[in-house]
């Protein structure tokens, strides 16, 4: 199922993952299976969730396309069933568009910001009005180290990711002594389908290994961080360090470096 040194024990006992098909939420799944937590996956490609239950056991398939208000409330209605209850929530699915703004399609950025936003928006309100009244319950948002400074070239991508680490910032605080924990996963460029989808093949060409995180490694950080109750996971030394120095850094600094990052 998954190496003997990610094994781990964590205070949930259900779970539900979002865009489980692939990387860091397959990679969630099958540490979560791990530690004998069973899960409900969500993705669009039912033949991968299959091919998961089938492969760890312990698994329920949702199919929904998060991209639609018919699709979330699938998901939202699951989360919501006192009578199967969902202890710990991860809004992973999401995807980015890589170019420049004007050239973009339209209708592709507003689908990103559907499933970046106003789903992972729709399931975390989910998640919290049943997770308050039990006082109890783990809210666990996939951001991104994008959502720090702007990201030219990837615009749409950082600024719904912003909008994800502010909300889960925000929402961490109100449900502060609830019983209830929400944690912003923020990771750093981490090898998985994004950059097929996003068209930013050209990163792992251009950029040094040691920027790159592996999708179990950022799973494991982030399932271990909400355990814990932090507000923000940030996988990796490297983006730690960059996370930081971004909060003293000119902002007019941070659009050029960030401008000069190959994201094609």
């Amino acid at each position: 199922m998954t190496s003997s040194k990610a094994k781990a024990k964590y205070p949930f006992e259900s779970a539900l993952v979002t865009g489980a098909s692939s990387g860091i939420g397959e990679s969630m799944t099958r540490l979560l299976r791990a530690a004998d937590v069973p899960v409900v996956v969500v993705a669009r490609r039912t033949d991968r969730l299959d091919a998961l239950a089938a492969d760890l056991g312990g698994i329920e398939v949702l199919t929904a396309d998060l991209s639609t208000k018919a699709g979330q409330q699938v998901v939202a209605d699951r989360i919501t069933d006192t009578d199967r209850a969902i202890e710990l929530v991860v809004n992973n699915a999401g995807f980015g568009s890589s170019g420049d703004f004007a050239d973009l399609e339209s209708d592709r950025l507003a689908d990103e910001v559907e499933v970046n936003v106003a789903a992972l928006t729709r399931l975390s309100h989910a998640a919290l009005s049943v997770m308050v009244p039990r006082r109890r319950g783990w809210l666990l948002n996939v951001s991104s180290s994008a959502s720090f400074q702007p990201a030219p070239h990837l615009a749409v991508y950082a600024a719904t990711k912003a909008y994800v680490t502010s909300l889960s910032e925000s929402l961490h605080e109100e449900v502060r002594g609830s019983g209830v924990k929400v944690t912003a996963l923020c990771p750093g460029l981490t090898g998985t389908e994004f950059q097929s989808v996003s068209n930013t093949e050209g990163y792992q060409a251009a950029i040094p290994g040691f920027f790159w995180t592996s999708a179990e490694q950022v799973a494991s950080t982030g399932l271990a961080d909400v355990a814990k109750g932090r507000a923000l996971s940030v996988p990796g030394i490297v983006y730690k360090a960059l996370t930081g120095m971004s909060a003293v850094t000119p902002r007019a600094v941070l659009r050029r470096a960030s401008g000069m990052l190959p994201r094609r």
